[in-house]
């Protein structure tokens, strides 16, 4: 844990504001889930809370299967990080933080298929050769949970219609298995 040196009050109401530098730093927008933990020190600690972080060998399940179908590399993520992979490209993805240009795929609530002209975009930073081909955000009554990613080593093996709905299904299907 890192000390920032920076000290909160709390309010009549049990409040405290988590400073800016802070929520932006940890991507913490309005409206996020917080998951609180104390220790036995005394501490108490605030962690972002993943509606989808308990479906991780569930998702690794359905990234397996839809590399073996496809050949491409499967990725699932929750609002943040890459929480399964199949395929390949493990080691450089998972738990790691997804590109803002995902996030903003994801806050689209469209699902993404890369075309021969447009710019790649890594799955995560220092990930340049793993480039997304399809990102399916995954809906829940509503909510964005995370995105189902097709990737590819190769920018110039395109994607067809296949692929585009097996990601958008395999999204659909986690975004009603979380409602249950």
């Amino acid at each position: 844990m890192k000390a920032t040196g920076i000290v909160r009050r709390i309010d009549d109401l049990g409040r405290v504001v988590i400073p800016k530098e802070i929520r932006r730093t940890m991507r913490i927008r309005e409206g996020d889930p917080l998951e609180i933990y104390t220790s036995r020190d005394g501490e108490v600690i605030f962690k972002k809370y993943s509606l989808l972080g308990g479906v991780e060998e569930f998702a690794s399940q359905l990234c397996e299967t839809l590399n073996k179908s496809t050949g491409l590399i499967c990725a699932v993520t929750d609002r943040d990080t890459v929480i399964a992979v199949a395929g390949g490209g493990r080691r450089e993805m998972l738990g790691k933080r997804i590109t803002p240009e995902l996030e903003q795929i994801m806050e689209s609530r469209k699902i993404y298929q890369r075309q021969p002209a447009d710019e790649a975009l890594p799955v995560v930073d220092g990930g340049e050769h793993l480039l997304t081909s399809i990102a399916a955000p995954i809906l829940s009554e509503g909510d964005l949970l995370g995105l189902v990613l097709m990737i590819s080593p190769d920018p110039m093996v395109p994607t067809g219609e296949t692929e585009y709905k097996l990601a958008q299904t395999i999204a659909a299907f986690l975004g009603r298995h979380m409602e249950g």
